[in-house]
């Protein structure tokens, strides 16, 4: 099997068969690009390819200083395309199997304090054209966890005011219900008036959230919105969206909310995602030991 012919299979097996969202394809895609181009310099054909080349390939993303996360991922993509190509009785055997997967440190991303979340709301001019759609955006971030794809995909049909819930499709377009605050709620009701005003393209009647021209905001609209506030309000930390929603699991746990709970709130399918977020100091912990355990008490 020709590479081109195997990745456009693959390709098509991820969106058909495994129903992936457009990013995880994409990034699929780039990590089997990787191993072709590694296998053209080398002048292998797919069934050529053994496991001591994809260690050979591995090494090289060592060598150019990639950090161990990156090479996770590229292996995780590249297993699951040799596996795909066994599954199809093209390869008699995944090279990649057996080969294991570099271990790392877990790294724990920086998170906002809660004054922070509240300068950075703050910081935003309601007066501005797109001032209360911004507001709403940071707004609901903060108060569901959502994921910047999850944010620009959400749709006036999700929206459940009167029970406090939004719907959610996630990753793999799973679905969830997520509970929504009541500062969120006023925040998007005060936007939704001012939608009404707005010119909105047909094609984007359901989606919440519009740019000027009545589409659907992109993710780079929202990353470049939230470092906007983020500066205007003199927060000198390298801040994302995702920091947002890493902020609104931090304090939740903080606060006592079950791990569980916050799993299903941020969609996770293992627990053992949602365990990064539990980065509480150690007098939290303490303290928290102290309190309940029925034994530490003198």
């Amino acid at each position: 099997m020709k590479w081109d012919v195997a990745i456009k299979d693959f390709k098509k097996y991820l969106r058909l068969e495994l129903s992936l969202s457009v990013n995880t394809i994409d990034a699929y895609m780039r990590d089997v690009e990787k191993i072709r181009v590694f296998a053209h310099e080398k002048n292998l054909n797919i069934s050529d390819i053994e496991e001591y080349h994809i260690q050979e390939f591995l090494a090289g993303l060592y060598d150019n200083n990639l950090d161990r996360r990156t090479q996770q991922r590229i292996l995780s993509g590249i297993k699951s395309f040799f596996s795909f190509l066994e599954l199809e009785n093209e390869l008699q055997s995944n090279p990649a199997e057996l080969i294991e997967t570099p271990k790392t440190e877990r790294k724990l991303p920086d998170f906002l304090t809660v004054d922070e979340i509240d300068r950075i709301i703050s910081s935003i001019d309601l007066s501005e054209p797109l001032g209360h759609r911004n507001a709403a955006i940071v707004e609901i971030l903060y108060s569901c966890g959502l994921r910047v794809s999850e944010a620009v995909n959400l749709r006036m049909s999700s929206l459940y005011f009167v029970d406090e819930f939004i719907r959610i499709i996630g990753k793999g377009n799973k679905e969830r219900l997520v509970p929504i605050g009541g500062k969120a709620i006023k925040s998007l009701k005060l936007y939704l008036n001012m939608r009404k005003l707005m010119f909105v393209n047909r094609k984007a009647e359901d989606i919440v959230f519009l740019n000027r021209s009545g589409n659907k905001l992109t993710r780079v609209a929202i990353f470049n919105l939230v470092k906007k506030y983020v500066k205007k309000a003199g927060i000198e930390k390298s801040i994302s969206p995702h920091t947002i929603r890493h902020s609104f699991a931090t304090h939740l746990i903080e606060n006592g909310a079950d791990l569980r709970a916050v799993q299903q709130m941020l969609g996770h399918e293992s627990i053992l995602t949602t365990e990064i977020y539990t980065h509480l100091d150690r007098t939290f912990i303490r303290n928290a030991i102290l309190m309940h355990h029925p034994r530490a008490k003198k």
